[in-house]
């Protein structure tokens, strides 16, 4: 039930349960179900207010924060399709700035539902659908999506005309679906990653990336002019370091914007994608003052958050505790950037069984004074032995952290965002 979640609400626990039902049909690629599906809803994805669909493997989740802030800087009205939720299903759908509302959501959900019944949808493609439902009954001035799984096939990639589409960064991830075989397309892991992620390309409208290795920027070069779609590639169009400030430039000329106050020098490659992304689009106008706004008041859960005073904090007695959903290499080298100037940290940790321990580990190395294995309810994780002979196992977050010797030194509860949902909950952090 960790994808599906549960709810206080009975109406939302009743359609909750429904989707928990439902299954990623086994070897079904396509998108014919959700442009079906969608039909017989009267085709809302038609109806929206301009669109910014985001793809990427990392980071994809923050530059929607950003995009989001910079907007509402403005005062601009937005809705926004994020995923997964951590704690709540309604994380993913915020409509007009907030989450959607229990009652709302389970008469969405009943809707599509009760129409694609004879179907056989997915939870995403369900998901999809109440979110496009939702998004053009009520009014708003933009519209921020994040893909999910992929781009190609990914349910939002029925979008015709989005205002930009943005990559973030490409890593692997996902390899059991990404991966698979497939006549036609590239052999090099990074290069069908990235050919899957440049599926969300569409004719004329600016598609806005970071700079990848050669094998990748070739296959997003490859989309674009396949379906001509404008791009504009970070280190070509458009650049930006940060120093003290992101320093930003492209054709128009250049921006000093302030840095993000969400931890990790990655969080400025992520603010940095946002603006570009909103600079080369023409459908909606933004000013300068919003951009560095937005780039300051932007948040996003669990990804490096310094959880505040709480019930699950309180047992750290002392020790600052950090909170990442990362799982992946590159999530765990940003994890390693963050904490290199530290000195030893402990480590709580629970990933899935079909994650890797060294993503996280590796960029952690020589700075553990403890690890700490932790399992996530109702799901197959990894046991101590996989993070090394030296690591322990704690029945709970919560026994892990009152096992902790009185040194002071910070903790950090990473691996998995399944593991981050229970930790805000437990902290009573929850998203909003």
């Amino acid at each position: 039930m960790k994808d599906f979640g549960r709810s206080d609400d009975p109406r939302v626990q009743a359609q909750l349960d429904r989707l928990a039902a439902l299954s990623v049909p086994q070897g079904r690629l396509g998108l014919e179900t959700i442009r079906a599906l969608l039909e017989r809803l009267g085709n809302p994805q038609q109806d929206l207010p301009p669109v910014f669909h985001v793809g990427g493997t990392n980071g994809k989740g923050s530059t929607c924060a950003y995009l989001r802030a910079i907007l509402e800087a403005d005062g601009l009205v937005v809705h926004t399709a994020t995923k997964p939720h951590l704690v709540r299903y309604n994380e993913r759908i915020r409509v007009a700035g907030n989450l959607i509302s229990d009652e709302l959501l389970a008469s969405l959900l009943q809707e599509v539902l009760d129409v694609g019944e004879y179907l056989a949808p997915s939870f995403f493609e369900v998901t999809t659908a109440a979110t496009f439902l939702a998004f053009a009954r009520i009014p708003a001035d933009a519209c921020v999506i994040e893909v999910g799984l992929g781009g190609r096939f990914d349910a939002t990639n029925v979008l015709e005309n989005p205002a930009a589409c943005g990559i973030a960064t490409l890593g692997i991830d996902h390899e059991a679906f990404l991966l698979v075989p497939e006549a036609g397309t590239p052999e090099l892991p990074l290069a069908r990653i990235a050919f899957e992620k440049a599926g969300i390309a569409r004719a004329g409208t600016p598609l806005v990336t970071m700079s990848y290795p050669r094998e990748a920027a070739e296959q997003i070069e490859l989309a674009a002019k396949r379906v001509g779609a404008p791009l504009f590639m970070r280190s070509r169009d458009w650049d930006a370091s940060a120093n003290g400030a992101i320093r930003y430039r492209d054709s128009q000329g250049e921006l000093s914007l302030p840095l993000p106050n969400m931890p990790g020098l990655h969080q400025a490659e992520n603010a940095a994608l946002a603006v570009a992304i909103l600079r080369h689009q023409s459908q909606v106008q933004v000013s300068i003052e919003a951009l560095a706004e937005g780039i300051r008041a932007a948040r996003w859960p669990a990804r490096l958050q310094l959880l505040g005073h709480g019930p699950l904090t309180d047992l750290a007695q002392g020790h600052e505790v950090w909170l990442d959903g990362g799982h992946n290499p590159d999530a765990g080298l940003a994890i390693g950037r963050h904490f290199a100037a530290t000195g030893k940290l402990h480590l709580i940790i629970g990933m899935l069984a079909n994650r890797y321990p060294e993503a996280i580990l590796g960029p952690l190395e020589g700075k553990l004074a403890s690890t700490t294995a932790v399992p996530i309810e109702g799901s197959e994780c990894h046991t101590a032995e996989a993070y090394g002979d030296k690591a322990r196992w704690a029945g709970s977050v919560d026994d892990a952290l009152r096992a902790l010797p009185h040194d002071g030194l910070p903790v950090l509860i990473a691996g998995s965002l399944y593991l981050a949902g229970v930790v805000l909950k437990l902290n009573e952090e929850m998203p909003d």
